[in-house]
């Protein structure tokens, strides 16, 4: 998914060099591909959510102007400090996680405890107790509970989590929406959207696929209506 989403950001930024793109922190990536999403398909968001408890599939509509966090996390390392510990770490980006793609794809050890120590043996520069260099092997896991937590808050972008209550047995839990797999699930199913179309109307009158995509979405859809197909 990374990948894919490095080619959506640069077709929509030619300008930007692929490393540039690399290294923007992963909410700003996912700013930027909410910005790429209202271009194309406006700002409602209309997605399903089953409920954890029932099972109940819940509609959800959602606007990505509400979705957008203020102020977008720096690429620059970030220094805090945690009892005795003070930490210097940077932001996940896209090339970390197609690092993780790369080694999970030959390891049967996929999951969240794994991924999450990945990440943090790329991004930590440097933890001391008491002036003292550590390794993240001597850490006790409060202190990388603390490193994880102090990253989502840095980039709050990366993380959206929405309140959900279902209707039929009064659940209630967060939802995490992920920009990235939205987009591209949508940008799927306009261009099969798209391909069926031209079959249509190709099949009807006979025109070229040019000819077709010439048209603008409103003028396609009348002639679809008029073959039965609207």
């Amino acid at each position: 998914m990374a990948q894919r989403m490095l080619l959506l950001l640069g077709s929509a930024q030619p300008e930007l060099s692929r490393a540039l793109l690399e290294e923007m922190p992963l909410g700003q990536r996912d700013a930027q591909l909410m910005t790429l999403r209202e271009q194309l398909f406006g700002t409602q968001i209309i997605s399903v959510a089953n409920c954890p408890n029932c099972g109940e599939r819940l509609q959800i509509t959602l606007d990505t102007r509400t979705l957008r966090v203020a102020d977008h996390a720096s690429p620059q390392p970030i220094s805090f400090a945690h009892a005795s510990y003070t930490v210097t770490y940077r932001l996940p980006n896209s090339a970390d996680l197609l690092a993780l793609t790369k080694v999970s794809a030959g390891s049967s050890q996929k999951n969240v405890a794994a991924s999450r120590a990945f990440l943090l043996e790329r991004c930590v520069q440097s933890v001391q107790a008491d002036g003292v260099a550590q390794t993240l092997d001597e850490l006790p896991p409060a202190v990388l509970d603390a490193i994880a937590a102090h990253m989502a808050e840095a980039d709050p972008q990366a993380d959206i989590q929405f309140a959900l209550n279902c209707p039929v047995c009064g659940q209630h839990w967060l939802a995490a929406f992920d920009i990235a797999t939205f987009l591209w699930s949508e940008i799927g199913a306009w261009a099969r959207r798209i391909v069926r179309q031209v079959h249509l109307l190709a099949s009807a009158y006979g025109w070229s696929q040019n000819d077709i995509l010439n048209l603008s979405a409103a003028r396609r859809q009348i002639y679809l209506e008029l073959i039965g197909n609207g």
